[in-house]
């Protein structure tokens, strides 16, 4: 009686459908991990402990109570910012980029606490002020976004700022952002795409997008990845050829196949019917989270969650999209199915916060 007492409290705060969709994409990557990695039993045994890892802290979020994760939220936000800005100035360079920060014994890689604290700091600001929410709280929360994109689009990542970017959208756009202020906002981003492409954008990220336009032009270069990728992604077919059968797999075609184009392997080992399943086990989730985040209490909970579903999404079609050869190759990987443990550990941990929005009844404003 007391076990079950003590079983029935540790899990509380879980949403069994979610998690069990959850699952089910954990055990499936899980195998093509394993496939990607050329049967490596050592390479899954460090998947297996990553995955415990971020469900461990998955459970151990979902006890956080939305009042505590307010108080977190400009305490994180600041605290990233620091992060950034020493990264700016002490950070070290890895491959051309200055991204992470040595902390003594460890480095840490700031922007990825940004990927959490951006969401959850413009969540709690448009909740703290929604009962007089004007334009110009939008046009503060604008400011708040940009602060930290505007750090991680220096170092340069484009991809993470673009992603953090889109993450701070959904907030602002659940939040009620009008729609001709998102119309002015796109007509002026398309606008301003040449100075971009002149001014912003580095040699290697023009590449990339001219390379997505041509792979050919640089076959055994900047357009190998996307060559070797849909050439897998193609040859799987309808039914696909079989579990660890993937020949541009197995025969090291395919670069990265266990992290960012670990979706090619998959689309080669199980075809387009894999596919389909792959496509609906991600929309079960993501219909499953939105739902759970439109029954949150409060509008730091809505927002919050919704963001951090919607994030989920982009995150999923990013990848798949630049694995197919319709997005640009970008450091990306497939929530959940690629090898890697932040990658698992943050998404995991979303989810934890999303179901400890929504189970958590009481809220109050701070």
């Amino acid at each position: 009686m007391i076990l079950r007492a003590l079983f029935t409290r540790l899990f509380a705060h879980l949403d069994g459908p979610l998690v069990g969709l959850l699952a089910l994409l954990l055990l499936l990557g899980s195998s093509v991990v394993y496939s990607a990695s050329g049967e490596n039993p050592a390479k899954l045994a460090s998947h297996f402990l990553n995955m415990s890892v971020a469900l461990g802290a998955m459970l151990l979020v979902s006890h956080i109570p939305p009042q505590r994760l307010m108080q977190f939220a400009l305490p994180a936000y600041a605290v990233g910012l620091i992060l950034l800005l020493g990264v700016a100035l002490f950070g070290i360079v890895v491959n051309g980029s200055r991204r992470w920060l040595e902390l003594g014994v460890t480095r840490i890689q700031p922007s990825e606490l940004m990927r959490l604290a951006v969401p959850m700091m413009l969540a709690w600001y448009l909740h703290y002020k929604q009962e007089t929410l004007r334009a110009r709280d939008f046009a503060i929360a604008g400011l708040l976004l940009a602060l930290p994109v505007g750090f991680i689009a220096k170092q340069p990542d484009l991809g993470t700022s673009l992603l953090i970017t889109a993450s701070g959208f959904y907030v602002l756009f659940l939040g009620g952002l009008s729609w001709k202020v998102i119309i002015g906002a796109a007509v002026a981003a398309g606008a301003a795409l040449p100075v971009a492409w002149n001014y912003l954008l580095h040699d290697y990220q023009q590449k990339r997008v001219l390379t997505l336009i041509d792979p050919s032009s640089d076959p055994l270069g900047a357009g190998y990845h996307i060559i070797q990728s849909t050439i897998a992604v193609g040859s799987g077919g309808v039914a696909g050829k079989g579990w660890m059968s993937g020949t541009q797999t197995h025969l090291d075609f395919l670069p990265e196949r266990s992290t960012d184009f670990i979706f090619a392997v998959y689309s080669e080992e199980f075809g387009l019917i894999g596919n389909l399943f792959l496509l609906l086990l991600y929309a079960a989730i993501i219909w499953r989270g939105l739902m759970l985040a439109s029954g949150a209490p409060s509008l730091f909970g809505r927002l919050f969650a919704g963001a951090i579903v919607l994030t989920f999404a982009t995150y999923a079609f990013v990848n798949m999209g630049m694995v197919s050869g319709i997005l640009p190759v970008v450091g990306v990987p497939l929530p959940l199915v690629s090898y890697g443990g932040t990658s698992m550990v943050t998404v995991l941990v979303g989810f934890g916060i999303v179901m400890s929005l929504v189970t958590h009844k009481k809220l109050v404003k701070t």
